[in-house]
């Protein structure tokens, strides 16, 4: 049976055929070099958890800062809310990936014609002072620094259980033979 289609399909471009509505300053702060060598290209200072709510605005701006066009997105899960499928950009939708296992401090933007930009992401919550000072440092050498180095450098607390429990269970992973700690516990009970 050949499904019916009760409507038709919009192009991507339809969907959003102005940019997004920015209602206030995107806190951003880029490194003028984009230096590949350094870990992070540039920080950013959401409002909120809310990723439907901040990506539209961080797009636009690293679009109009870098002169190219954002084409995807990725965030680690579990350190947003409300992650949609594609978020809404100048004439078109910007699809959004959302992973487990990558840095939990990181966004990355994927550009076109350019290497992909990598933001620190300096939590939603926290004070002013300290979130300009990781907004300040990246623009510098970060050259060795791990994304939660750049966080502890501001005297920020890097999210502390972000990624842990995931962390435990590869450590007790084994290459392909299943759970260390199922071999011992079997191996105990056999004696």
């Amino acid at each position: 049976m050949v499904p019916a289609l009760l409507s038709r399909p919009k192009p991507l471009s339809a969907a959003a055929p102005e940019g997004p509505v920015i209602d206030s300053a995107v806190r951003l702060s880029l490194n003028p070099v984009l230096d590949r060598r350094a870990t992070v290209d540039g920080a950013w200072w959401p409002y909120s958890r809310d990723a439907t709510a901040e990506l539209p605005g961080l797009i636009a701006a690293v679009d109009q800062r870098v002169g190219r066009t954002t084409l995807r997105v990725g965030v680690y899960r579990d350190a947003w809310d409300h992650i949609p499928r594609r978020v809404p950009a100048h004439r078109r939708q910007v699809k959004v990936g959302w992973f487990r296992y990558i840095d939990p401090h990181v966004i990355t933007l994927i550009l076109s014609g350019a290497e992909p930009v990598v933001l620190l992401v300096v939590p939603p919550g926290t004070a002013s002072g300290p979130a300009e000072a990781v907004l300040t440092l990246v623009t510098g050498k970060t050259t060795g620094l791990a994304p939660a180095d750049i966080l502890a450098a501001a005297h920020l607390p890097t999210a502390p259980g972000a990624g842990r429990a995931d962390q435990e269970c590869m450590l007790r992973w084994e290459n392909e033979g299943g759970s260390v700690t199922e071999h011992q516990t079997v191996a105990a009970a056999g004696r």
